[in-house]
């Protein structure tokens, strides 16, 4: 790991290194409404499980196999999401089974059976691989054709597929990634055509421009002429970009791979949709750039990404190498930590904390529970103010859906209640009411206890409760 020690550095944030790691490494993760953690082992088709302590801790949480992927299935850079229900999709995969193959393979894993069943992919397309993926705020699963201008969206009620327009679409969805706006709009910043921007409205099935990014934060492909694929296939590869990620005061920060044709520093550039227009923002230190990579947003509004070399925090204004060096940002947990691989799996300490007005707000829940029966919960703001994950174009990990925490006052001991059907999955849903489901778990400690909402490791201010 390469600890930085140039000037500048911020100071605040720690380590800690899990007391229990993986049985078989850590992949790509993915936050469940029931606070584990589920990621991708070395093998490609295993997968494993960490459950926080009675008391909360990821630190001291174990881990535990958990069901693998259908037969014949074992995908690298895909299009994923954790559904509004609680499950968790990917589809397709740049590689299934170590091989180039752009695989139209997916599956679904139920977290209650503890089980991945196959999904099959939008009719006609033979090809998915590492394709952008969004869920909406209806809850409906939106993925983009890598090769073409076509989307579709998964109905996760009936898992069926529906086609639809992509009218107005600038170049193809190759390589772009895709950030859910707080209008309900998909944004984009076009690879193949860079510097162009647009978004996506999935009322009207049209894309519409949002304008240049004024700087170019995509770089040419290494890879020179075809990519042949399937029987025919022949993928020409337009080069990378970084991350792009939401922030609190509605702004999306873009990270850019490396610039002069991949041998100078990533550029950045900030979108205010209040304006519809872009601002440059600070390049990557040290000639380091984002492409294809990692970000998160932390609790106090500020975007951890990751570069070649180093782990990166914007703060709205700077780009600032981070004193823990090159880990790698995972995903936000509960606690108000976040997921990192690094010298081992870790879990990061952010530095200051958030802001009350970006908290979920409870505004009706029930005073009195029983053990192993399901509540509903309502307030607003329970989706977060962002999707607060994002990888370039594939391994979409958001974790804007709401969890419910339980605190035992007397024992101190906690669980998260498993959220399910939420209202909405939409971002910086503002005063909007909105709700969710939450199933008490059959071990909750009984008596007086405190009972929390929480969104992308911000939790609301605790109500009282009473456990029967």
């Amino acid at each position: 790991m390469l600890l930085l020690a140039a000037s500048g550095v911020l100071q605040a944030q720690t380590l800690q290194t899990l007391v229990h790691q993986p049985p078989d490494g850590l992949g790509i993760s993915f936050l469940l409404t029931d606070g584990t953690v589920i990621t991708q082992g070395n093998a490609g088709s295993d997968w494993e499980k960490l459950t926080p302590d009675k008391f909360g801790s990821y630190v001291n949480g174990t881990w535990k196999m958990i069901a693998s992927l259908p037969a014949g299935y074992v995908p690298d850079a895909f299009a994923s999401a954790v559904l509004a229900d609680g499950r968790v999709i990917i589809e397709g995969g740049e590689y299934n089974n170590g091989s180039f193959a752009f695989t139209n393979l997916g599956a679904i894993y139920d977290p209650v059976k503890d089980t991945w069943a196959k999904q099959k992919p939008p009719n006609g397309w033979g090809f998915i691989g590492d394709s952008p993926s969004a869920v909406l705020p209806n809850g409906h699963f939106l993925l983009g054709s890598k090769f073409d201008r076509r989307i579709a969206e998964l109905d996760p009620a009936t898992l069926t597929w529906t086609d639809y327009n992509s009218t107005g679409k600038f170049d193809r969805n190759a390589e772009e990634g895709w950030t859910l706006m707080p209008d309900g709009s998909v944004l984009t910043y076009d690879v193949t055509k860079a510097p162009h921007s647009e978004r996506y409205i999935p009322s009207k099935q049209k894309w519409v421009s949002a304008g240049s990014t004024i700087v170019d934060l995509h770089s040419p492909t290494t890879v020179q002429g075809c990519i042949p694929y399937g029987k025919h296939g022949c993928y020409y590869p337009p080069g990378e970009v970084g991350p792009g990620i939401l922030r609190p005061d509605g702004t999306v920060f873009a990270t850019g791979s490396g610039s002069n044709g991949g041998n100078g520093p990533g550029h950045t550039s900030i979108y205010d949709p209040k304006t519809g227009k872009w601002t440059p923002g600070p390049d990557f230190p040290n000639n380091d750039n984002a492409g294809d990579s990692f970000a998160i947003l932390l609790p106090n509004g500020d975007v951890l990404v990751l570069g070649s070399s180093a782990v990166y925090d914007f703060d709205g204004t700077h780009l600032t190498p981070d004193k823990v060096g090159a880990v790698v940002p995972i995903l936000m947990l509960p606690s108000g930590q976040a997921l990192v691989a690094g010298n081992g799996v870790q879990v990061y300490n952010p530095k200051g904390t958030y802001q009350q007005s970006w908290a979920p707000v409870i505004t009706t829940f029930p005073k009195s529970v029983t053990r192993g029966t399901t509540y509903k919960i309502s307030g607003q703001q329970f989706n977060g103010l962002s999707q607060a994950a994002a990888f370039g174009d594939e391994d979409e990990t958001a974790t804007n859906y709401p969890l419910v925490r339980i605190t035992n006052k007397a024992s101190h001991h906690v669980v998260y209640a498993k959220t399910h059907d939420h209202s909405s999955m939409g971002v910086a849903t503002g005063t909007t009411t909105v709700f969710t489901n939450f199933d008490v778990p059959k071990g909750t400690d009984t008596g007086a206890s405190t009972l929390v909402v929480v969104a992308n490791g911000i939790p609301s201010k605790p109500v009282n409760i009473t456990v029967n």
